[in-house]
């Protein structure tokens, strides 16, 4: 059968072949309503991203519709009780980007708190020795890791905390004690705050997370602590952020995610000096954005187990 495939916001080319082999394909732009309208009339599946809303209105311009792709992990932009209510399956890619987020966050944290220098031209020894004198890097060796949010992604960091011999902290919902296979300790939020000198997020933005790293947490924290987030730019509250660094209560912060993405600009952590300010890049390398992709597949699958 010749399933007709909306895809909304692109895919990676090897798996984007092989959906257009096997499935009647229609790009609609996210951003285009009205030919992505026209396109859903008579659509089984639909694949998306980040951008696209999946929401009620949405799915009632879809009637034949019968499962959403999310080419990604988290599924904050797709109304899973709409789709549930219509009889529509949600998929996603839940494992597709653990490694390439853990090694972004560590990226992340060396850039911030030990950056590289790179001579590129010949220098005196004077400059050569200055900087051996006045550069003193972060050692993790020894840290406390504090990890809110212990999924894959957050157990992915703790692991390689601990190779890096340092104490792995974490809070969660959830008692996740059982997939954690290497030494760490469930805390409580106001002792994972005072205690980490790397505090690093892994939530999602579900009821409850929003801005819930804000003035109260950032001053529980130590001076020296850095901040990073990979997770959703909603749990951090930027106002407060901006304010603990520009007054010291922090030592610094690495964020991928924004509220919203992109920042306009009157967004308060434009131009701060110990901040790295990402455009949401922790899951873009090439592994991770076709193992995302690939959700095309399960497309194709569940819409051929739903005819059989």
């Amino acid at each position: 059968m010749d399933y007709k495939i909306v895809v909304t916001e692109g895919l990676e080319k090897i798996p984007f072949e092989w959906l257009k082999k096997n499935a009647h394909v229609v790009e609609a732009m996210w951003n285009n309503p009205a030919a992505l309208n026209a396109a859903l009339t008579d659509a089984d599946g639909l694949i998306v991203r980040t951008y696209t809303q999946v929401n009620s209105a949405l799915l009632d311009k879809a009637p034949k519709l019968k499962v959403v792709g999310r080419a990604g992990v988290g599924l904050e932009n797709i109304d899973q009780a709409a789709c549930k209510a219509r009889g529509i399956s949600v998929l996603s890619t839940p494992e597709a980007n653990t490694h390439a987020v853990c090694e972004y966050v560590f990226n992340l944290i060396f850039t911030l708190a030990r950056p590289v220098v790179n001579l590129r031209e010949p220098i005196n020894a004077e400059e050569f020795h200055g900087y051996r004198k006045k550069i003193r890097g972060l050692e993790l060796h020894g840290k406390t890791m504090g990890i809110l949010g212990m999924g894959r992604i957050g157990r992915a960091v703790g692991k390689v905390a601990w190779a890096f011999g340092m104490n792995v902290l974490y809070n969660d919902l959830i008692d996740v004690s059982r997939h954690v296979d290497f030494p760490a300790h469930s805390v409580e939020k106001p002792e994972l705050y005072r205690s980490a000198d790397i505090f690093t997020v892994h939530v999602n933005h579900q009821p409850g997370n929003h801005h819930m790293i804000n003035r109260e947490v950032f001053a529980q924290m130590q001076k020296h602590a850095i901040v990073v987030n990979t997770a959703r730019g909603e749990v951090i509250d930027a106002g407060a952020l901006a304010e603990a660094l520009k007054t010291g209560q922090i030592a610094g912060a690495a964020l991928d995610v924004h509220d919203p993405e992109p920042p306009g600009p009157d967004y308060p952590l434009w131009g701060l000096k110990n901040l790295i300010f990402a455009p949401h890049l922790a899951a873009r390398t090439q592994g991770a954005m076709d193992a995302m992709s690939w959700v095309a597949r399960d497309v194709v699958n569940y819409l051929k187990s739903r005819t059989n």
